[in-house]
């Protein structure tokens, strides 16, 4: 059930690793896209806008947990290339210590707070109460996110992110027949999405915590493998937050570009959401060739065999940027009528303002897709810390275009803190990365 990633044609071994982990990520955004486009169409422009604008803060919360989770498989793909299986079941359990505790404080801590920051997002009034509402659900639903992040985070580091497919297309399914039981059969609203997005998140967890026990030998934990060790919670904290906190950084940076976003009205607010769900359903590829360098990165390295790791690296970009060109042409040519899956063709001046924002960004492709394979790289062989100033880099120069324009400057300059953002954070990992890999040759 497992995918030896040392040995093999790499081209092959990530493809074939890849394409199920992009089916599964566009899967997994159908969760906030699906009550997007039934509240958008069923609810109206207001709905569509109250949940789009939560996308970002989404992204805070949830990318935190995957960003911890994803840090803590990298050990688990490591132990698992260098075939020491007690020390990665070891890891593994230590981890489920870890996530518990971090979902209990985050729980807590965002339900709190929730209606403070939707204020410092510059939430409108008007849609207060419905995003107010929408993310207290998110929030309390954390548990069943973690759980599946993490259970299909260790999947992949196994090499089998096939399962994880399966599973988020069951509960994709189930959350779109929700979403339209709860919003036009019971007229819930908003509320209904965040329930009916909670609950098919509950339902992937839960099948894939079933296929582990049933079918993985390997990942049958013991009692001896929960001894707690300090040390080895160390170890994961090391990794694991700093890519919590990379995922984190990028996201404040995002916020910040919706709350400018925000005083545009819900007009903009709509049509920003709604390209911006497009662009990330299409350059999900990127993010599935990044999770796949990391997981064969980190085999890799695990097997001491650097050189693959470096072909492997290479190849990647090449593949990238093939796909950035076709990206870019799909985006320009057929954008404006996939948004319209989003809103009725009335809505003339929401689409306007995707089509605004897909001007302005989609040169930049080529950057975005080499972020996630330099920083994805940079993490399978162990390094968090660069990829998590990656981050910071793009953070401040989102925060710098949004501040150099406020209150002077129109959508189109708010939307090019994207392609910003993109190029500087890409500063320090690719002069690392290749330190990194020179550096590993003279030894």
């Amino acid at each position: 059930m497992t995918n030896d990633m040392t040995s093999g044609n790499p081209v092959k071994l990530i493809i074939r690793f890849m394409i199920p982990m992009c089916l599964g990520n566009i899967f997994q955004q159908f969760y906030n896209i699906a009550d997007s486009i039934i509240a958008g169409q069923f609810l109206g422009v207001d709905a569509l806008a109250a949940i789009g604008s939560t996308g970002s803060l989404i992204f805070l919360v949830v990318g935190w947990l995957n960003g911890l989770t994803s840090g803590f498989s990298i050990w688990v793909a490591q132990w698992f290339g260098a075939k020491k299986l007690d020390r990665m079941r070891h890891y593994i359990a230590m981890s489920v210590y870890i996530c518990i505790a971090f979902v209990i404080v985050m729980t807590a801590g965002l339900l709190a707070a929730n209606e403070p920051i939707l204020r410092l997002m510059n939430a409108p009034e008007n849609l207060m109460d419905d995003i107010s509402s929408y993310m207290a659900i998110i929030y309390a639903g954390l548990v069943v996110t973690c759980a599946y992040n993490a259970l299909s985070a260790v999947l992949r580091a196994l090499g089998d992110s096939k399962s994880p497919l399966y599973f988020l297309i069951i509960s994709a399914v189930i959350n779109i027949v929700l979403d339209i039981v709860f919003i036009v059969v019971f007229h819930m609203g908003v509320e209904g999405c965040g329930y009916a997005t909670v609950i098919a998140q509950g339902i992937s967890a839960l099948l894939c915590l079933i296929y582990i026990a049933k079918k993985f030998e390997v990942l049958k934990l013991q009692k001896e493998d929960f001894h707690f060790s300090f040390e080895t919670i160390k170890k994961l904290m090391v990794l694991g937050v700093p890519m919590g906190l990379q995922f984190s950084i990028t996201a404040l940076g995002v916020i910040i570009v919706q709350g400018a976003i925000n005083v545009y009205g819900a007009v903009h607010m709509a049509g920003f959401s709604a390209a911006g769900k497009i662009q990330n359903i299409i350059c999900t590829v990127f993010v599935s060739f990044g999770a796949t360098i990391a997981t064969y990165v980190g085999q890799n390295r695990g097997a001491g065999n650097m050189e693959r790791v470096k072909k492997g690296v290479y190849l990647t970009q090449v593949m990238i940027l093939v796909c950035s060109v076709v990206i870019m042409a799909v985006i320009l040519l057929l954008g404006k009528y996939m948004i319209l899956i989003f809103i009725d063709p009335s809505e003339t001046e929401v689409l306007k303002v995707a089509q605004t924002y897909f001007k302005a960004v989609a040169w930049a492709y080529p950057f975005l897709g080499s972020i996630y394979l330099y920083r994805n790289a940079l993490q399978g062989l162990g390094f968090g810390l660069v990829p998590m100033l990656g981050g910071v880099f793009e953070l401040v120069a989102r925060a710098a275009i949004v501040f150099a324009i406020a209150g002077n400057g129109n959508f189109f300059q708010v939307c090019l803190s994207d392609p910003a953002a993109w190029i500087a954070a890409l500063i320090p990992l690719i002069p690392y990365y290749f330190w990194v890999m020179k550096k590993s040759g003279e030894r």
